[in-house]
């Protein structure tokens, strides 16, 4: 028997020495979350497990565990002639399901009487994600990071993809989180993932980073549209150094429009984004803002936007919650376009900042 349990912890210290991470779950629970690269080879498809799951409450235990078990064979077999057949002796997969092991263990057996050396993760997913946020945590906490700060649209995203052509370490937070972390902020026809899938994609992307180096990443609020950024990963943020990237009002509403191109394209969509505002800047703000768009002028509306809403509220939400916004260095954009952020990611990535006073 070559079959090796795993704790969560031992797991995450070895990732990327498994041959193949092998998802046993359904296919609705991968979709959910599922460990970075992880293939879906399900044990029980959803339907099946559903179906398990009644019979298991309605008649009893070992009548749902004997039809799992013929469909678990089948799923598996079917696994075995798709994805296994050409697979050498000393293949090494890592396989888990949820958290008690049947699907994963069910899996494991066949392939570990097959001659694979099989390795499953002990509490399965449930324990992984626990290990995951506390790494995550640890990781957050010893990384040396650089705030990106500039008001709306001064090209803070343009800015970091910039930063990562030089070479340098990027968290870009609101691409993981398919969002742009403003009232307009849901990008059209793109679902957010769920809490637990932006949770796993930061720590994958974390657990790549340098300690040694400096890890820039925007300086967000404690949420990206509907999903959280962990707790410690803020508080790490918001006490660190900052640069603050300065756009004149004009290229901003500019790089908006562009960015935004979607709203210029369907202006209606763009009035229904406008409604959620109607708390802040009255109805009658609202109503005048949206009579604008429909009449083809989103350009003094987005002006308007910026200097009356937006501007405002991000400045108070900086020098509140951001330590070294006060003595961050101000790099000045001549223009929206690629060349110059470029110019601006090389200063930055090369200047020498002044350490924040204690």
């Amino acid at each position: 028997m070559s079959m090796t349990l795993l704790s969560a912890p031992d797991v995450i210290a070895r990732y990327d020495t498994f041959d193949t991470l092998v998802d046993a779950r359904s296919e609705s629970e991968y979709a959910l979350d599922h460990l970075p690269g992880a293939l879906n080879w399900p044990t029980l498809h959803d339907e099946e497990r559903k179906a398990i799951g009644t019979l298991y409450k309605q008649v009893n235990a070992f009548e749902a565990k004997k039809r799992g078990a013929a469909l678990a064979a089948r799923n598996i077999a079917g696994h075995i002639e798709q994805h296994m057949l050409d697979k050498p002796r000393d293949w090494s997969p890592l396989a888990y399901c949820w958290r008690g092991g049947k699907r994963s263990g069910s899996l494991a057996l066949v392939l570990d009487q097959i001659g694979f050396r099989v390795s499953l993760i002990e509490g399965g997913y449930k324990a992984f994600r626990a290990a995951m946020l506390e790494d995550l945590s640890a990781r957050a906490q010893g990384l040396k990071f650089q705030v990106v700060c500039g008001t709306t649209g001064s090209g803070k995203t343009r800015l970091l993809k910039a930063l990562s052509q030089t070479g340098a370490q990027v968290l870009d937070l609101e691409d993981l989180a398919q969002h742009r972390s403003s009232v307009l902020g849901a990008i059209p026809g793109v679902p957010q993932p769920s809490q637990k899938r932006f949770d796993t994609l930061v720590w994958d992307r974390v657990r790549t980073f340098d300690p040694a180096r400096t890890v820039y990443v925007e300086s967000e609020s404690k949420k990206v549209g509907n999903v959280a950024i962990h707790p410690v990963l803020v508080n790490a943020m918001r006490a660190s150094l900052c640069v603050h990237i300065d756009l004149s009002l004009d290229e901003r509403v500019a790089l908006l429009l562009e960015d935004y191109a979607f709203f210029v394209e369907h202006p209606h969509q763009f009035c229904l984004r406008l409604d959620a505002l109607t708390a802040q800047r009255g109805k009658a703000v609202i109503e005048e803002w949206k009579y604008a768009v429909m009449n083809g002028d989103l350009r003094s509306v987005v002006r308007a936007l910026l200097a009356n809403h937006y501007d405002p509220v991000y400045l108070q939400s900086m020098q509140r919650n951001f330590e070294g916004f006060a003595t961050a260095r101000t790099f000045k954009l001549s223009d929206r376009h690629p060349a110059s952020m470029q110019a601006a990611a090389q200063a930055i990535a090369g200047a020498q900042t002044p350490k924040l006073s204690a």
